[in-house]
């Protein structure tokens, strides 16, 4: 049974995500049942770790012999992760990544959804993307405050960012997305998760030298 007491580290939950993928990809190939050996196998993990992993979230036991049920597991991982409990939330800076963002119908099956983006850009206010309204960024905190959302997408500018985190906060936001390369001063009640592309393409590009060293050598 999962254990909702013990802290969970931000690796076990990116396994975690990546067993749902896996097993969603399984589940469409007809398979109906895995163990956690199999599991590991398939994603070069080390299957005590696997097993670990699948003790913090399942609440229908796997079978000796048997393993678990595939249906049952992605439906204690995606309770676990919170995809059945949907999150509204406001996006913030509609450019080229907040549009994108904003048109991407995937947040639907993880629980997000964007009710509107805000922007300073009045050419851009009234328009639509993906059935979400562009509204003045004038209308930011009072839309946060009367519909009670917790989350931000944060897509500004850099040099705006602060100054909107600052808006969100006065707002009521309790969590913050934050896409800019903006390091966000939040008090300890607010979280916020970094996207940094740099730091990403940064460790991209050190795995990927290190795959040609091996190559070379």
């Amino acid at each position: 049974m999962a254990n909702s007491d013990s802290p969970i580290s931000l690796a076990v939950f990116n396994r975690i995500s990546l067993y749902e993928r896996w097993l969603c990809g399984m589940k469409t190939e007809g398979y109906r049942t895995v163990s956690s050996v199999a599991l590991a196998d398939a994603l070069s993990l080390n299957p005590s770790v696997v097993k670990k992993d699948l003790a913090c979230v399942i609440v229908n036991e796997g079978k000796p012999k048997v393993g678990y049920n595939i249906d049952e597991l992605i439906e204690d991982i995606e309770n676990f992760l919170g995809y059945k409990n949907t999150k509204d939330a406001v996006l913030v800076g509609v450019g080229k990544l907040g549009q994108a963002l904003m048109g991407y119908q995937g947040f639907e099956k993880y629980g997000l959804n964007i009710i509107a983006g805000f922007d300073s850009d009045e050419t851009k206010v009234s328009q639509e993307i993906n059935g979400k309204k562009i509204l003045p960024a004038g209308k930011l905190e009072s839309a946060v405050k009367k519909l009670n959302i917790n989350i931000a997408i944060l897509t500004t500018p850099q040099d705006q960012a602060q100054a909107v985190t600052d808006i969100l906060i006065k707002a009521g936001i309790r969590a913050i997305w934050n896409f800019t390369p903006a390091h966000l001063k939040t008090p300890d009640d607010v979280a916020v998760k970094n996207e940094d592309m740099a730091v990403s393409l940064a460790v991209l590009s050190q795995q990927l030298k290190g795959i040609l060293k091996k190559e070379s050598e």
